[in-house]
């Protein structure tokens, strides 16, 4: 490999006719490890057949149609007369998102084709409207290499590309099926940053997959992974085993635990702590990881024309055919991640049912799986030293705010553990609120008042809906927000230490088994939904006045977790709630005592709020770029 500085006035650039640099991206100045390409094709993405893990559906890959087939990774046998296509999940080509990010003009897919008789192979495309049409195809009688290119000029607003196999006559086998573009002659190093906490079953099989295919092997210049846990990675016998593969370029680094903040910082720490920078692909340690996605991503980097955060999409891990995240935007006015960019993207929909067509464009990406750029680092800094939750979010926006934009890339993808199996009540909470309220104290459209509204509604619902522990600890992430920066000196250990001790006050806090459930105990379905606006304001002020007046339904009674809405558990004085895990039922009581105490709080912290928020704001933009400087980090790590 050759280390190369890239600047405008280095013969070795590889500067092109248009001004841009030889990777397609403008000059920085960032001085990166450059892999001189072996070809002068790039391998954009590779036509996979089937996944890695038999929960992925062979259906996400490619589908027969018509006939009978039998598949491998990477290879395809049709019956005689059978039609396969891959106008799949994987198995697209996303035309429309590279017309738009990268100075590419065509694409050329390349094949082995062994016909008995003959085997039509079509490249078809679609439009933001889905409509389809055939843009090449050719014939093969007998055996041979072929190769097809499609222009990619008519897909700004959507669509994409994908092809179709027809056995005519006699079977057919298709192998070795790869989507290229012309290389730029150095290629961006890329490395993958794995964050774990005592999940080192999860982690390991993460590790595995990314050494089961050997191309993918090949690309990666370095493998962290940050141990945070007291279960280290390092005792599996698997984790042992696969990481013979990577040889030197596995760190396997312990620390004490800084939350994902702190493991995934690791991460781009390393790639970047001496002379020559590389991408980095954070990658949490519990998905299940398509190995595809790592190659599609580098390769995308490698075009774009400029620096860009590039993300997977998210599909379910229990529901592996949906589609949860991809597009994601957030509102700082109600402290929401993962609002859909536009009503019309696939979002929690099965991908077999419905494909997107649209492009969409990102406002942030989760860290399950998103390749930050060296730039990134160079320009803004690392990330925030808040533990866990909206490191993502903010990073994200302020590499916007820098001129770096966020993309989620269609067809790459991992599977993630579904978030509606995580209860809210948790200590995650504290993060969640107070980081999110750091995040919009950045962000130049910050708006005290319309969020001390909001805050007070939410913390309200957690009072009428007998969670006086989420109360709590909702009341104590604004306070947490409030101490300033001084709040995140040590990375979130103190915090994550007293918001857990403090919530074992709230029994409603702990999961129970469901065998405890009394017997002949009544099930209550959910009321309809008051509407929205100031009618669900009037329905909180009834059922704050009918518990004042300690005027509930008597019960106890049992309430699925979907049916636990604040303005139906707040009908009742006794009432035990399936846990969002289905693996035990929280018991909520009404409290008086506690129900005044957080009324109490809540106000006194609201009035603190709107008096405070402003200069605190100040205070966290004036210590940014101390909190996000490689001394701070190299000081929560000891180094």
């Amino acid at each position: 490999m050759d280390t190369v500085k890239v600047t405008d006035d280095q013969s070795d650039s590889g500067q092109s006719d248009t001004g841009q640099s030889d990777s397609g991206q403008s000059d920085t100045g960032v001085e990166l490890t450059e892999r001189r390409a072996s070809s002068d094709r790039l391998v954009a993405q590779r036509t996979l057949f089937t996944g890695t893990s038999p929960v992925a559906s062979d259906e996400l890959y490619a589908v027969t149609k018509v006939g009978m087939s039998t598949r491998s990774r990477f290879e395809l046998r049709l019956q005689p007369g059978a039609v396969a296509h891959t106008n799949t999940f994987f198995g697209r080509f996303p035309a429309s998102y590279w017309q738009r990010w990268t100075a590419v003009t065509e694409v050329t897919v390349t094949a082995r084709v062994v016909a008995e008789t003959a085997c039509r192979v079509q490249i078809q495309a679609s439009d933001i409207g889905g409509h389809r049409r055939i843009v090449t195809n050719v014939v093969v009688t007998g055996t041979e290499q072929i190769s097809m290119t499609a222009p990619l000029d008519t897909f700004v607003d959507g669509g994409a590309l994908w092809l179709q196999f027809e056995a005519q006559g006699g079977g057919a086998v298709v192998d070795d099926v790869e989507w290229s573009v012309v290389s730029p002659k150095l290629l961006r190093p890329v490395a993958v940053a794995i964050c774990t906490f005592n999940r080192a079953d999860d982690c390991a099989r993460t590790v595995e997959a990314l050494a089961s295919d050997e191309r993918v092997l090949a690309l990666l210049d370095a493998l962290y992974v940050v141990d945070q846990g007291t279960d280290p990675v390092e005792s599996r016998e698997l984790f042992q085993k696969v990481s013979k593969k990577f040889g030197s370029r596995l760190q396997y680094l312990r620390q004490a635990n800084l939350g994902g903040a702190g493991g995934f910082t690791r991460g781009l720490y390393e790639a970047s702590e001496a002379g020559p920078h590389s991408d980095v692909i954070l990658m949490d340690d519990d998905i299940l990881c398509e190995p595809e996605s790592v190659l599609r991503l580098s390769a995308f980097a490698n075009m774009t024309t400029e620096p860009a955060l590039i993300g997977a999409q998210m599909l379910f891990l229990f529901n592996p055919d949906y589609l949860l995240a991809s597009g994601e935007r957030v509102d700082l006015g109600t402290l929401q991640r993962g609002v859909p960019t536009d009503e019309h993207g696939v979002r929690n929909r099965s991908v077999l049912e419905k494909l997107p067509e649209r492009r969409v464009d990102a406002e942030y990406n989760g860290w399950w799986t998103c390749l930050i750029p060296a730039e990134a680092i160079e320009r803004i800094g690392l990330p925030l030293p808040v533990f866990f939750q909206w490191d993502d979010v903010e990073y994200s926006l302020r590499a916007g705010r820098a001129g770096i934009p966020t993309i989620t890339l269609p067809s790459a993808a991992v599977w993630h553990a579904d978030f509606y199996w995580k209860d809210v009540d948790g200590f995650a909470h504290y993060f969640s609120t107070r980081n999110g309220l750091i995040t919009a104290a950045l962000d130049p459209g910050f708006a005290p008042k319309a969020l001390a509204k909001q805050l007070a509604r939410d913390i309200s619902h957690s009072i009428v809906g007998l969670q006086y522990g989420l109360a709590h600890t909702q009341i104590r992430a604004i306070e947490g927000f409030l101490e300033g920066p001084a709040g995140l000196a040590d990375g979130g250990q103190k915090a994550l230490a007293t918001i857990n001790q403090e919530r074992k006050r709230f029994p409603e806090t702990v999961t129970r088994p469901a065998s405890e459930l009394p017997g002949r105990l009544p099930i209550r379905r959910v009321a309809p939904s008051p509407k929205t606006g100031l009618w669900t304001d009037l329905v909180l002020a009834k059922r704050a006045v009918t518990q004042a007046r300690n005027q509930l339904e008597r019960g106890p009674v049992a309430i699925s977790y979907e049916d636990a809405q604040w303005w139906h558990v707040g009908r009742f004085d006794h009432v035990f709630v399936t846990d969002a895990s289905q693996g035990g039922v929280r018991e909520r009581r009404f409290d008086s005592e506690k129900a005044a105490e957080m009324s109490g709080r809540l106000a006194g912290v609201i009035k603190r709020f709107l008096a405070e928020a402003p200069s605190v704001a100040q205070e966290f933009a004036q210590e940014f770029p101390q909190l996000t400087s490689r001394e701070n980090w190299a000081r929560l790590y000891e180094k």
